[in-house]
């Protein structure tokens, strides 16, 4: 076993594909994929550590203690109220100015090469850190598989006595064009998902579950990302409720496709939610190669709890009692195409 305490930079690879990673957030730093000869980078993301340690928009991060928001900062369990740390607002947003994405993970297993290369990260977080209960343990692997996949999984261990909300997810950013390719919004989703959670001006669910039917959050059949976002404000920053998602079984939750690099991604999981987000935020952003990215130029697909959820008992919820563990398993599967993402959460 062996420790980083400052910011590093690692690789695992196989043949046709490259992962980089940085053990702050831990991040996607870049994501390499063979695609007819030639190597494609479909995540954004920056050239410097200085970059990283300034940026607004988890590009590649891993969030949490509580992905997503969570109003007025606080919520109750158990009895006790906790109040948290704001970041957004009054309200906290992806475990607080000093969360997951922020800080510094330690390195535990690496391995470079061979037929499962695979980095391992781990973070000790302490109870009241950003006003969460709890001491958790939480690690994250990442492996590149021979077959063109790669997976990654994270686990939250409660070492302590206190229960706490736990909701890790991934922020990685796609571009299934290249990260420099521009914007995504002709690329073509479906989003398994016939309701959604309406929010307020604050991105705050109302707690209302509704059909997306009738909306420009119906995705149940492809269609163009671009092709209705002028109907929303901003565009696209909203959960899906999953259909068929039950217990441990994995279900199909999206399709992202680019008709222009043969790029195919699907994702499954076995959480109830999906945050779609279509990089709406983005403006001006210098990033990779001195690529300077703009609204829209990747998106989101984080699958989650609801947000809120710790303030809402009628949403779907999840709490890490003592000494009980929380899993979550991603899969990026390659066929030619981006073919396969999976993300399952355990108990």
């Amino acid at each position: 076993m062996f420790f980083y305490n400052l910011w590093s930079l690692e690789k695992i690879k196989t043949r046709g594909s490259m992962l980089s990673l940085l053990n702050v957030r831990p991040l996607f730093d870049s994501l390499l994929w063979c695609v007819t000869g030639k190597l494609i980078d479909i995540v954004l993301g920056y050239d410097t550590i200085k970059q990283y340690k300034n940026d607004t928009t988890y590009f590649g991060a891993t969030v949490g203690r509580v992905a997503n928001r969570i109003k007025g900062a606080q919520f109750k369990l158990n009895g006790n109220t906790y109040k948290l740390v704001p970041n957004e607002g009054k309200n906290m947003l992806h475990g607080g100015p000093k969360g997951y994405a922020d800080v510094v993970w330690e390195v535990t297993k690496h391995l470079n090469e061979g037929d499962e290369p695979h980095i391992v990260f781990s973070y000790h977080s302490f109870d009241g850190e950003e006003g969460f209960p709890g001491e958790i343990v939480v690690t994250v692997r990442y492996t590149l598989l021979a077959d063109n996949r790669l997976t990654v999984v994270m686990k939250a261990r409660n070492i302590g006595k206190k229960a706490t909300p736990v909701n890790i997810a991934n922020h990685a950013y796609w571009n299934l064009g290249g990260h420099n390719n521009g914007d995504i919004l002709s690329e073509k989703i479906q989003i398994f998902a016939s309701k959604y959670t309406p929010v307020d001006s604050e991105l705050i669910p109302t707690g209302k579950v509704e059909a997306v039917k009738g909306t420009p959050f119906d995705f149940l059949k492809p269609n163009a990302i671009g092709s209705r976002i002028k109907q929303l404000p901003k565009g696209y920053d909203i959960n899906y409720a999953l259909d068929g998602v039950r217990g441990r079984k994995i279900w199909k939750a999206a399709v992202v496709q680019d008709k222009n690099s043969g790029i195919q991604m699907e994702l499954s999981t076995n959480a109830p939610g999906l945050q779609f987000y279509s990089g709406n935020m983005i403006k001006d952003v210098k990033g990779k190669d001195g690529f300077v990215y703009k609204a829209h130029a990747g998106l989101c697909l984080e699958t989650q709890w609801y947000p809120d959820y710790v303030n809402q008992p009628q949403l779907p919820s999840i709490c890490c009692g003592a000494w009980k563990e929380v899993q979550t398993c991603d899969d990026v599967q390659i066929l030619n195409t981006l073919r396969a993402f999976r993300s399952s959460i355990f108990i």
